[in-house]
């Protein structure tokens, strides 16, 4: 048996995450096990997506993180990273002096992706190891700045593209309202011509509709009970959601408008569920990162 550990770090819109995995190889089969999760509430977007730049004080903040995920990784004895930021850098008018300062401040080097690559690496994950290959999904990762779609039929990424309509946009009113047009118009063109299809939710909102949901890991979410959910968050408070269902501060917000693309997913592509798998961008950049190295 080996065992070697690598790490992502994921540089989102309402977000920064670093996972560290266990990759194990054991009598010819290669593992993926995560080890750890650190989430750090950094709502870039905010910045970005209404000001145009990010701030100098969430610079400081991003700075602050990466050093302490460098000395993570340290004690994890990490064998090598990647640090992909997304939507709120990449759209940011100083994006690139941002990865800049923070290499020099912390020495994590990090690169600016395309929302092209980002549903490439997320559609790469383990996902046909825990579905059936035989359905056709529309795999949909609801970020915090864009969201990226992919049509999976048979195991292979038949067609997939990035929308700038993500949570942190909704809420701010940082997108063009002719986008929601588009996406109609290509989930729609995408699944018409399959007889059946299921959606696919990736991302930390729909995995915690998944768990407000009660049913179990392995079963898909239906229409009528995303629905339910949603009548219930409009009916609360933002702080009542805090209390009462125990969400994050910085997910108390988002998670209404995620909800609400879901909906509108399920109803423009004809599917009657959504499967969480609870894989996303990081696992995919893990495995991006073992395959460079083997």
């Amino acid at each position: 048996m080996k065992i070697k550990k690598y790490a992502a770090i994921d540089i989102g819109s309402n977000a920064l995450r670093l996972l560290v995995s266990n990759v194990i190889s054991f009598k010819g089969k290669t593992h993926f096990f995560k080890n750890t999760l650190v989430r750090v509430p950094i709502r870039l977007g905010q910045d970005s997506f209404t000001v145009g730049i990010i701030s100098d004080k969430n610079i400081k903040r991003i700075i602050k993180s990466m050093k302490s995920f460098r000395l993570l990784m340290k004690v994890h004895d990490v064998e090598g990273y990647l640090a992909y930021a997304t939507s709120a850098i990449r759209d940011a008018k100083n994006g690139t002096h941002v990865v800049d300062k923070v290499f020099k401040k912390s020495k994590v080097k990090i690169e600016i992706i395309d929302g092209k690559k980002e549903a490439k690496i997320i559609s790469n994950t383990n996902i046909f190891e825990i579905i059936d290959v035989e359905k056709t999904f529309l795999n949909i990762d609801v970020g915090g700045g864009s969201t990226e779609f992919s049509i999976l039929s048979r195991g292979k990424q038949i067609n997939s593209i990035s929308f700038k309509i993500g949570t942190v946009r909704l809420i701010n009113q940082g997108f063009d309202e002719k986008i929601w047009e588009q996406v109609e118009k290509w989930v729609k063109k995408n699944t018409e011509s399959y007889s059946k299809i299921y959606l696919m939710g990736t991302g930390g909102n729909i995995n915690k509709l998944h768990k407000l949901s009660g049913v179990e890991d392995s079963r898909p979410i239906s229409y009528l009970t995303l629905n339910s959910i949603y009548k219930k968050l409009t009916a609360l408070t933002y702080q009542e959601r805090i209390v009462e269902l125990g969400l994050n501060q910085d997910r108390s917000d988002v998670i209404i408008p995620a909800t609400k693309l879901f909906l509108k997913i399920l109803k423009w592509s004809g599917a009657k569920v959504v499967y969480v798998p609870k894989v996303g961008l990081s696992d995919g950049m893990i495995r991006e990162l073992y395959k460079n190295k083997t």
